[in-house]
């Protein structure tokens, strides 16, 4: 994104700093890597960074409007509903693509946002890898707020563990050791001493949960909530029973709860205005189908990953559709092919992170990842046997 930055650092790129670099991952945590990490980071000037930044902070003003549980109170399906849910996301998420106004210069576009958590602890080991092998300006950081390696990681601390015994604390999956992002699990229990459950290993005695280790029977007190129960949902239905004990009544601190998935998430969407956010409508608020519908991207409100998203849009689709409740019918964004890679240009999505303190009126971005892609759509099943593409980091002009 930035020219002369672009150049110099394909000019010094080599297969061989790629395959060093690549080995960082699997000497520290081996055959954890289920995804292509990209052979570039992304570069983005203060201007760029700035659009994003102001768009992330008008979201999160909605966010923090007193009717914001009101206006997202049926976003929440009913079969998994959690008890006990606080009055704000300890995480969110914003993704952008890197787009292109009819003038030539570039503008970010809201694609999804998300009330929970990323790759929080891989990306700074990512972080280290890429200034380890390849040439990254010093005055460009992929921390924003002044936050660097170490203040980021205690804030990232104190949020999931707060004041409890790290042993008290675990990071809750759905076999966690088989995900394409088990490598994060691994850097999250290192950075921060917290242990790896399974939800098939949750222990119920009452409204206490407890794992076991090393023989020991240990009390959880608070959960780093990785699983999605879209996912919970394609398991069998021995592993969905399990699941079931998430919606009792626990005795547990959630990081962050399970409804903030759904209330920030596809649903927010129509309630945002801003020139960097694409228009977004409701499928059910529709009066008439709008006769370009090759400039319109249709989604499921309750999925993820991409999957269910009608990209070609007929109207047809859309008559087929027997929940029009549980979709939208957004903007079409056009990704600029920006990154000049040795063959043809790369598409860019940048999600920005935020983290919300307990007694913080609002959250702050702290770090962030970054997606490649060459494909139809951003994500691995879209860049099979493509280079250049696959996640990465983006690094700000400071």
């Amino acid at each position: 994104m930035i020219p002369s930055i672009r150049k110099d650092y394909n000019a010094n790129f080599s297969s061989n700093k790629y395959k060093a670099f690549l080995q960082e991952f699997e000497n520290k945590y081996p055959n954890t890597l289920g995804f292509r990490v990209a052979e570039t980071p992304v570069f983005v000037d203060k201007e760029f960074t700035n659009k994003m930044l102001h768009t992330c902070e008008s979201i999160v003003d909605v966010i923090t409007g007193f009717n914001f549980k009101t206006l997202t109170s049926h976003g929440i399906p009913n079969n998994v509903r959690v008890p006990n849910e606080n009055n704000y996301s300890h995480f969110i998420a914003f993704d952008f693509g890197v787009c292109k106004n009819e003038d030539g210069t570039l503008k970010p576009q809201l694609i999804e946002m998300q009330g929970f958590p990323t790759l929080f602890a891989y990306q700074t080991f990512l972080d280290k890898a890429y200034r380890a092998h390849f040439n990254i300006p010093q005055n460009y950081s992929a921390y924003l707020n002044n936050y660097t390696e170490e203040s980021y990681l205690q804030l990232l601390k104190n949020i999931i563990i707060g004041n409890h015994n790290s042993e008290n604390v675990v990071l809750l999956e759905v076999f966690p050791h088989e995900q394409k992002t088990k490598i994060d699990f691994f850097c999250t229990q290192d950075y921060l001493g917290i242990n790896i459950v399974c939800i098939t290993e949750l222990i119920k005695e009452g409204k206490k949960l407890y794992y076991k280790k090393d023989n020991r029977k240990i009390e959880i007190k608070r959960i780093y909530n990785r699983l999605i129960f879209d996912d919970l949902q394609q398991q069998s239905a021995q592993v969905q029973d399990k699941g079931k004990i998430l919606l009792e009544e626990l005795d547990v601190e959630w990081v962050p709860h399970p409804n903030w998935f759904y209330r920030i998430s596809k649903y927010t969407l129509p309630y945002i205005n801003n020139p960097y956010v694409p228009k977004t409508t409701f499928l059910n608020d529709i009066k008439e189908i709008p006769k370009d519908l090759e400039n319109y991207v249709l989604k499921p409100l309750f999925s993820f990953a991409g999957q269910g998203v009608f990209i070609d849009v007929t109207k047809k689709d859309i008559e087929n559709i027997t929940d029009p409740h549980n979709w939208i019918l957004q903007r079409k964004v056009n990704y600029a092919e920006i990154i000049e890679t040795p063959d043809i240009p790369a598409k860019a999505e940048i999600r920005i992170f935020y983290f919300w303190e307990k007694g913080k009126e609002r959250p702050v971005a702290t770090l962030n990842l970054a997606r490649l892609s060459k494909g139809k759509m951003i994500g691995v099943r879209y860049n099979e046997n493509k280079e250049w593409v696959g996640g990465t980091i983006a690094y700000f002009e400071k």
